[in-house]
């Protein structure tokens, strides 16, 4: 008689999966500890991800899932303000291993372009896209849109990477304030006359 097949194992240990990787990190990733802290053996992994490489994408998919979610909780009458927002999330102490791990794939997956360029290019593209919704709602040409959404993307991951390598958070957020000050003069609120 054989086993049934478990058709939410693999979704019950990408989610596994995931928190292991959030508190151990992927630098140092081995397949028999993983397996171990999720009940999993190596031969399982492998038989319902097929290699550790795809098990890594299938992790940081949910990773993108979740900052997906965090993009869609965003409503803002500004550009500025819906970047006031995200920083309070993103900066947040409970988003802080969700962001390391996402800063630890980020620089594995720029030595190997090739191998994780999917994630490389969903990386940008994710935060471009809401940035540049917001932009053009508020009436700007797309070229002018995609130029601001870059500068917005760039400052919140560069302020995020230096309050997790200093954890000065006093100092980081005084210096977000005052860029996004600066965001609220070059991008005008919506209805105004610029």
């Amino acid at each position: 008689m054989s086993r049934s097949v478990n058709e939410d194992r693999p979704i019950e240990l990408r989610d596994a999966i995931l928190r292991y990787l959030l508190k151990h990190g992927v630098t140092d990733l081995s397949l028999r500890p993983l397996a171990k802290s999720v009940g999993s053996s190596p031969r399982g992994l492998l038989y319902h991800f097929g290699s550790k490489e795809k098990l890594l994408t299938d992790a940081i998919g949910e990773l993108r899932l979740r900052q997906h979610s965090l993009l869609r909780q965003i409503g803002a009458d500004s550009f500025a303000e819906a970047g006031r927002q995200i920083w309070k999330q993103i900066s947040s102490p409970a988003a802080e291993p969700e962001w390391r791990l996402f800063f630890e794939l980020y620089g594995i997956a720029l030595r190997q372009p090739k191998r994780y360029q999917q994630f490389l290019q969903s990386a940008v593209d994710d935060w471009l896209l809401f940035s540049v919704e917001q932009l053009r709602n508020d009436g700007y040409a797309a070229s002018d849109a995609r130029l601001l959404a870059t500068v917005m993307v760039a400052g919140l991951r560069g302020f995020l990477m230096d309050l997790h390598a200093t954890q000065d958070r006093p100092r980081v957020n005084r210096a977000v304030t005052v860029w996004l000050k600066s965001l609220d003069s070059l991008v005008p609120r919506r209805g105004s006359n610029a």
